[in-house]
Formats: structure tokens, C-alpha cells, sequence
């Protein structure tokens, strides 16, 4: 019986195929380089996380 060829992955940064084992030391990046990019453009603010603006809460009015 042959074994299941492992599942990859795109690498975010470069796109290389990077098989998703547990041998892949950088998974879902094909490298330490690739991971560093990511964290560097993060660390820019060029990667921004979506968000609402929330009004702040008021304060109880007594009763």
C-alpha cells in the first residue's frame, strides 16, 4: 500500500508549495526568511486586522 503524499500549502510570502508535516519547521512558511518578511510587514503596519469602532460605554446613571 502506497503512503498519502502530505497535504501543502502555499507559503504566504512566496508562494513556494510547503508540505504541511510535522517536519515543516516554518509551516505555513518555507522558511525562516518567509516567516521574517511576514512578521516584519506586520511589525510596518502594511497588514491591518479589521475592526469596528466601538463606541465607549456609559456609565450607570443612578437610580
Amino acid at each position: 500500500m502506497e503512503a498519502a503524499k502530505p497535504h501543502a500549502v502555499a507559503c504566504p510570502t512566496c508562494g513556494a508549495p510547503v508540505p504541511w508535516t510535522a517536519e515543516s519547521k516554518w509551516k505555513p512558511f518555507c522558511s525562516e526568511r518567509c516567516k521574517m518578511i511576514d512578521l516584519g510587514q506586520w511589525a510596518a503596519e502594511k497588514y491591518r486586522v479589521p475592526a469596528e469602532e466601538q463606541e465607549p460605554d456609559e456609565p450607570a446613571q443612578p437610580q
